[in-house]
């Protein structure tokens, strides 16, 4: 029985360790991003209508080289765009993410991932490329060098 406990456990923490936390507010990711001297990554995402975002969280977001490396170094910030009733945002989080796609985002392309630094600058923009993800996560480093 204390064996079964531990082995729970044990793999409990293992996925836990992995988690990502993507945050929706753009304030609170710069302030953190601050505070931990990370850059972030920002995403714009259709997430129940855009094939390539789904696609992005799929091949690239759940993968165990981008969750590795992004632990330690990157502050995440997902920004969605839903189109279907089921998903649709609150009206303040709609608004957030609309003023956000206006200055970053004008040319409304989906997926949009940018690499920013602490303070807000774009370092380097991309979006889905059907590659492995660990080249997806050398691509995303080689913009803050």
């Amino acid at each position: 029985m204390k064996k079964n406990i531990i082995t729970v456990l044990l793999f409990f923490i293992s996925i836990t360790s992995y988690s990502q936390e993507w945050l929706t507010n753009f304030e609170e990711a710069k302030e953190t991003a601050a505070q931990e001297n990370k850059n972030m990554i920002m995403v714009f995402s259709g997430s129940d209508w855009c094939a390539p975002c789904i696609k992005l969280e799929k091949y690239i977001w759940e993968s165990d080289e981008f969750k590795k490396h992004a632990k330690d170094n990157w502050i995440l910030l997902k920004l969605d765009f839903p189109k279907r009733k089921a998903n649709k945002l609150s009206k303040e989080q709609q608004s957030h993410n609309d003023a956000l796609a206006e200055k970053y985002n004008n040319r409304g392309y989906f997926p949009l991932v940018l690499v920013l630094d602490k303070n807000g600058n774009v370092l380097g923009e991309t979006g889905y490329k059907k590659i492995t993800a660990q080249e997806y996560v050398n691509e995303l480093i080689a913009f803050e060098k």
